[in-house]
Order: C-alpha cells, then structure tokens, then sequence
C-alpha cells in the first residue's frame, strides 16, 4: 500500500473534482392534492436516459400510472398546471405498447401495497435530463414535473392509458 502521502493528493483531487461538477440529480417532495407530503422522487441522469427514483405513500393499493409532465408546475390542487406527457413530436400518441407511441413521459406502472407505499427504481431512454441530445430535457426553461395516477395505464389506450386522475405530484427544476 502507498504511504498515506501519495493517497491524500489523489484523494484531494478527486474530492475536488467531486465537488465542482453541476449536479446530475434532481430530489423532490411529491405531493397530495391537498398539498400532503406523500414522499419523494430523485430523477438522475443516466447514459442514454434518466433513472427515477420513487418512494410514495398515501397511495390507493394497486397499480398506478406514473408519466413525465411538460411543465414544472404542481400548484393546482388536480396537477393540470403540470401540463400533458413530455414529448417531442405532435401528435402525440401515448403507450409503452402502442407501436406508433412518441411520448416521451410514459413510464412503467408502479404498485402500492395494502399500506399505500409504493418504491420504484425507473429506467427511461425516452428523455434526458438536462438536454443536449434528440430526446426532451426535463430541465428544460420551465422545468417537468413526474405524475401519479389514480389508475393503472394500459399503455395503449389515448390519451393516457386510462391512467385516470392525477393524486400525486412533483416538480422537477
């Protein structure tokens, strides 16, 4: 082993360099419709993509939709200010398993369990997160915001899966 010496410089450095890069993530309380604490997303950048984070709670049991919105913006209690899905092209045309789908917010259902948690991990190649490629930036001028539904999203069915009213809600920025 080096003597401690030559390691603190390294150690140093990289610390350093640690600390000057921009940061590449994104923690957020996501919110009830009353404005209730109902958790947190992180949404970090990934290679080709983002990765979310969730650990939700006052959630219905059951399957959820959970989509990426346009806009920043959770301040109406029903989460309209939020905007549509993410997407690059119009029309949009909403499904993981729609074959002709181009929005970029769709996402994997998530499930919360008889106490109304639910923790996910989410891989998405559909967006990134702070630009600089073909894909939407979420941290675009007016930020994105990740949306829970109250119902599953068949990933098919227009506009939004049948994924139904949106009952929770953060922003990213």
């Amino acid at each position: 082993m080096p003597p401690l010496h030559i390691l603190a410089p390294v150690f140093l450095a990289t610390l350093s360099a640690a600390t000057l890069l921009p940061a590449l993530a994104d923690t957020s309380d996501l919110k009830g419709p009353d404005g209730s604490a109902r958790g947190s997303i992180t949404v970090s950048a990934a290679p080709k993509g983002v990765l979310l984070k969730v650990e939700a709670r006052g959630l219905t049991p059951g399957w959820h939709g959970i989509h990426f919105h346009e806009k920043g913006d959770c301040s109406n209690p029903k989460f309209t200010s939020a905007g549509s899905h993410v997407h690059n092209a119009k029309p949009v045309v909403h499904g993981l398993l729609n074959p002709s789908a181009n929005d970029s917010g769709d996402l994997p259902n998530i499930f919360a369990g008889a106490d109304g948690t639910a923790a996910a991990e989410i891989y998405s190649a559909l967006v990134s997160f702070k630009g600089g490629s073909a894909m939407p930036s979420l941290l675009d001028a007016d930020g994105s915001a990740v949306v829970i539904h109250t119902n599953a999203d068949d990933h098919n069915s227009q506009p939004i899966g049948g994924a139904g009213d949106r009952v929770a809600c953060a922003v990213i920025r």
